[in-house]
């Protein structure tokens, strides 16, 4: 595990706390009265340079492949700073800012000036994610993709349910990009999954997760609704993921990645999230 330094843990008491690793500002644990909500691979690397398998990695300002950079963008891989360390609220919830802003190494591939903030709350049953963009540039408008890439851990991802996708359109990678719309109340995984929702309501429940219990998703700002499972075969080409783990895991990942978002100068995008254990 990374130094003690480079994570910073939130404790709201009662066994709840959320832990950021500085490496990409994932969240890599986050659990209600001791029970983890999150999947993260055993064969996850800490290193400080790849990606950290599971948790809530974040995607910016790419999503998926790129030609200038990182799969999935460099906001996952950076080392973030802890604008505001974790503090407790008046309401007993405890929250936490974490930042990125252009350098050297952004600029190498995406050459803008831009700031993030990423604003953490651990509540009781709930986590709460406020993402906020800003443009300083006086004349560069820039485009960008975002996503929370959230690995739900199940007990058998088979037995989930997902709502809230019934009738939307998605790109379904696994078919090169055919489109489709979802005929199904509720979305079910049991093979290999790699879809991209568009324009998704802003709620979705997992049926079947810690404990046979449900997970609530709202988000705000956040038009697509990522569903990813490796699956098998897929499993077995990944080398931070262990052969046999995908029936223990699903994405379900909030995300403006359909289109991008038009950032004009001087202004900001702000989105945001909240997982809820029901």
């Amino acid at each position: 595990m990374a130094a003690a330094t480079s994570v910073v843990v939130l404790d709201r008491g009662n066994n709840t706390t959320c832990t950021i690793n500085l490496h990409g500002a994932t969240v890599v644990s986050w659990r209600v009265n001791n029970q983890e909500q999150l999947f993260v691979s055993k064969q996850a690397v800490f290193d400080g340079k790849k990606a950290i398998r599971g948790g809530i990695p974040f995607v910016f300002p790419q999503f998926g492949q790129w030609t200038f950079g990182p799969q999935h963008g460099f906001a996952r891989i950076m080392r973030w700073n802890l604008e505001k360390p974790p503090e407790r609220l008046p309401s007993g919830d405890v929250e936490a800012i974490f930042s990125i802003m252009d350098n050297d190494f952004t600029r190498s591939m995406w050459n803008y000036n831009f700031r993030l903030t990423y604003r953490l709350i651990l509540r009781e049953k709930e986590l709460h994610f406020n993402i906020g963009v800003y443009n300083p540039s006086k004349d560069l408008t820039f485009r960008f993709n975002m996503l929370l890439h959230t690995y739900f851990k199940v007990p058998d991802v088979r037995r989930c349910q997902i709502t809230g996708l019934h009738a939307c359109t998605y790109v379904d990678k696994v078919q090169d990009g055919a489109v489709y719309q979802e005929a199904r109340d509720a979305v079910t995984v049991c093979e290999y999954t790699d879809r991209i929702y568009q324009n998704t309501p802003q709620e979705h429940i997992i049926t079947n997760v810690v404990s046979g219990r449900k997970m609530r998703i709202q988000k705000y700002n956040f038009p697509d609704t990522v569903i990813w499972n490796p699956w098998s075969e897929k499993a077995k080409e990944m080398i931070d993921f262990g052969d046999d783990e995908y029936p223990n895991m699903v994405c379900v990942e909030s995300g403006h990645v359909s289109s991008p978002v038009v950032l004009l100068p001087g202004t900001a995008f702000e989105a945001s999230q909240i997982l809820q254990v029901m």
